[in-house]
């Protein structure tokens, strides 16, 4: 294992948290502590030779658990100017080690990775873009082979929360369509370096076998989603009535599901079912206006 300068030293050498609103601005909280950054990795499961992408490496405390793997390739995506410039002695030590100054949100995992091989995701994301980054890495997932991800424990408590939970909703229903969803552990505030207000969860997602087949429902997967939960009280034929229109109580016996029933009853297996359902009756009122 290389030595390095403490993680601490780094963080005091670049300025990295210079004072409050430099922290709240790029939504960083660090992590010092090797054995919770090693615990992330092990539950990673990264195979021999794995192609890794992390999200805002800070100092590069998880990122060197990572190197420690001894993975094929590593790229961290890192918005924060003086992040990149405190990494480059990792850059200089790992040669398959590379840093992309640039917004996540806004760059797509093809065009960074070799698009022949899925990567790893291992990351302590932004809390303020978290859940929007899986969603858009949901929609890319032909390149991903897994994600370990470490949210706001509320977050994650909805990505793997089960139908008839409060915590139950769009996120749980489109993540749990797609992916394999696996708890790790929790962290209380104080492991970070600035201790959030908040408690953290680290989890796990792995796409299954049929997720790319799903991938071209997803856009009206999310739109019949949207219209259940935008009235999540109401019996559920009220709001898919927009979707289905007269047809709703049939569509929902097709799936197994009643008019009474209430958006948070529904598996994620019946809003995909709903999903192709309205994709066909879709299609099917194109081909015949056609003919």
């Amino acid at each position: 294992m290389k030595q390095f300068p403490s993680l601490r030293s780094i963080v005091d050498k670049f300025g990295l948290l210079p004072d409050k609103n430099h922290s709240k601005r790029y939504g960083q909280n660090f992590l010092f502590d090797e054995s919770i950054t090693e615990r992330i990795v092990g539950f990673a499961r990264l195979p021999k030779d794995a192609y890794v992408l992390e999200v805002g490496p800070g100092p590069g405390g998880l990122t060197r658990s990572i190197l420690n793997k001894n993975p094929k390739y590593v790229v961290a995506i890192e918005y924060d100017p003086l992040c990149v410039k405190a990494l480059s002695y990792l850059t200089a030590a790992y040669p398959q080690f590379h840093v992309v100054e640039g917004d996540a949100l806004r760059i797509l995992i093809g065009s960074i990775v070799d698009k022949a091989i899925p990567i790893h995701i291992v990351s302590n994301l932004p809390y303020n873009i978290g859940t929007e980054l899986l969603v858009r890495w949901l929609s890319q997932l032909p390149h991903i082979a897994s994600m370990t991800l470490m949210f706001q424990k509320e977050v994650a408590m909805r990505i793997q929360a089960k139908p008839g939970i409060g915590d139950y909703g769009r996120l749980s229903i489109i993540a749990q369509a797609l992916c394999d969803v696996e708890h790790g552990f929790d962290l209380p505030p104080h492991v970070f370096t600035p201790a959030p207000k908040v408690e953290s969860s680290v989890i796990h997602l792995r796409p299954k076998a049929e997720a790319i087949t799903l991938l071209p429902l997803l856009p009206t997967l999310e739109r019949i989603t949207q219209a259940a939960f935008h009235q999540r009280r109401k019996q559920i034929k009220a709001p898919l009535k927009v979707i289905f229109g007269d047809d709703v109580l049939l569509m929902l016996e097709k799936v197994g599901a009643k008019g009474d029933m209430r958006a948070e009853n529904l598996t994620p297996l019946q809003y995909i079912q709903l999903s192709q359902l309205s994709v066909d009756k879709e299609q099917s009122c194109l081909s015949g206006a056609m003919i």
